[in-house]
């Protein structure tokens, strides 16, 4: 589990507690309910990481999109719900190039244009001869994006590297030296799905 949802629990339990012994049981079970809610939501399990030359998905949650931004590049756009693990991974091996924070609007997560307005996190991870970028967006329930890395740090193959908090959306971006393994509508969990396969030659 994420040590954030230890302290959500811990606290809206406290308020649930407070709530029953001072209005009565009924009002303390809405609480309780939230802070076990909590508990289910950070949750963090672990996951077996595909060998080989793939991009592995950031995140789980439904793949919204498979967009060509140009054309050498491809962006996959995975939704992720209320109920989804929202522990994010590293797509690829690398050297992380560069983090960089954008303020933006918080519209729906599963909206096309929440991708270039929303509020959002960019990681590049160069390795392998390539880039590849992850945007970690915030939506309209999720308001905070949190990254553990930071540029120069090394990461592995769906290796843990943040976490979007409520409901969200992660666009990974691709260069034309991936051969594109999903289409909307599959669902995806992070870490263990293949997005993409790298071409050899």
């Amino acid at each position: 589990m994420v040590i954030d949802g230890l302290y959500y629990a811990l606290a809206f339990g406290a308020a649930g507690g407070l709530a029953a012994w001072l209005a009565g049981p009924a009002f303390g079970i809405p609480l309780f309910a939230v802070a076990l809610f909590c508990l289910y939501f950070f949750r963090d399990p672990d996951r077996e990481i595909p060998q080989g030359a793939v991009a592995v998905s950031p995140a789980d949650g439904r793949v919204a999109a498979v967009k060509s931004e140009s054309a050498d590049l491809t962006r996959i756009s995975v939704f992720l719900n209320i109920f989804d693990v929202h522990v994010n991974r590293a797509p690829v091996a690398g050297r992380v190039k560069e983090v960089f924070y954008k303020r933006g609007r918080f519209l729906a997560a599963n909206r096309e244009e929440a991708s270039s307005q929303n509020e959002q996190n960019l990681i590049v991870i160069e390795g392998g001869g390539c880039e590849v970028a992850l945007r970690q967006i915030a939506g309209l329930i999720a308001r905070r994006v949190v990254c553990y890395k930071k540029p120069g740090d090394r990461v592995e193959t769906g290796e843990r590297i943040g976490l979007i908090k409520f409901g969200s959306r992660a666009d990974v971006l691709l260069g034309a030296e991936w051969d594109i393994q999903v289409r909307p509508g599959m669902r995806v969990r992070a870490g263990s799905s293949v997005l993409a396969r790298r071409r050899s030659g």
